[in-house]
């Protein structure tokens, strides 16, 4: 996704939540509910999850140095799994904390107009949210499939998918919410609410660890697409000159930024000034074809001579 678009994704998420955040606060002061503290602190890493990610949108951009020569892409990764761990521990841990401690000295609701008025509110500005993210990661991909859970895990874009899970959590986090306060006013059970808030901490831990998990594969390095691949070997098989080549190794240094490296056998008859010339020409061509790829270097495998 381009930069541009995955910005506006993030700062609609953040100003969602620093409004719905405050209003959770407000609402578990006068009545009391467990689950709507630990959705306020759901809210509240999401405000700093969503400044994370635009630091690491900067940082990525920073220019190759010594210590860096191919860039510094992979600060996106980097961030986007300090995220994931967040969204574990200060997320999912503490609403999980939250719902025993209810359970182990439980209350009863206060006011729960308070809680309706501000989950109802919550849904209405997450969705949007979530809406955008969707709306904007769709945009900007030639997607293969129609299901966005797959779409996601061919991602190599973090800043993009990670809006979209913290808003999806977000959304079925408020949802349980709701559900608890009205079953706990209904059944005057104060032990209901606890439990829903142990089941947002546990919504919570299940998409930290999917967020982990592929900004892991990404942060130690995942190839190229398959088409990505089909293409460069295309673009060898066309050349005459070039007999043969061994299978091209591909890694993302960032969502648009690919490294490829590939060998080659060239015609017998090529001298050692052809063949450089040869692969000049050919490492151009695929820089120009296929955009991804910033970084190619192709070796041959003859014993060339001048």
């Amino acid at each position: 996704m381009p930069e541009g678009k995955s910005n506006i994704a993030i700062y609609a998420a953040i100003a969602a939540n620093i409004l719905i955040a405050a209003s959770k606060f407000i609402a578990s002061f006068f009545t009391g509910s467990s689950a709507m503290l630990a959705e306020g602190i759901h809210s509240i890493v999401d405000t700093g999850n969503g400044l994370l990610l635009l630091m690491g949108i900067k940082k990525s951009r920073q220019k190759p140095d010594k210590l860096h020569p191919f860039g510094y892409g992979k600060e996106v990764y980097f961030w986007s799994f300090v995220v994931s761990i967040l969204i574990f521990s200060l997320g999912g841990g503490f609403a999980i904390y939250e719902g025993i401690h209810h359970l182990t000295h439980p209350e009863p609701l206060k006011d729960p107009a308070w809680n309706y008025a501000v989950l109802g509110a919550a849904i209405l500005f997450e969705g949007t949210s979530l809406f955008i993210a969707i709306r904007n990661f769709n945009k900007t991909r030639d997607r293969k499939s129609n299901n966005i859970i797959k779409n996601i895990i061919r991602s190599k874009d973090p800043t993009s998918f990670a809006v979209i899970i913290e808003d999806s959590a977000a959304v079925a986090g408020l949802v349980v919410a709701l559900l608890g306060v009205f079953l706990t006013q209904q059944t005057q059970n104060p032990y209901i609410d606890g439990v829903a808030s142990i089941i947002i901490g546990a919504i919570l831990l299940l998409v930290a660890t999917f967020l982990a998990r592929e900004s892991k594969g990404l942060l130690i390095g995942e190839s190229a697409y398959p088409e990505v691949i089909k293409a460069v070997e295309k673009i060898l098989e066309e050349n005459r000159q070039v007999k043969g080549f061994s299978m091209p190794q591909t890694m993302h240094l960032g969502p648009e930024k690919i490294l490829l490296i590939v060998e080659i056998d060239l015609a017998d008859d090529m001298d050692l000034l052809k063949a450089e010339d040869l692969v000049k020409k050919l490492r151009e061509e695929i820089m120009e074809k296929v955009s991804s790829i910033q970084e190619a270097y192709i070796q041959t495998t003859n014993n060339l001579k001048k």
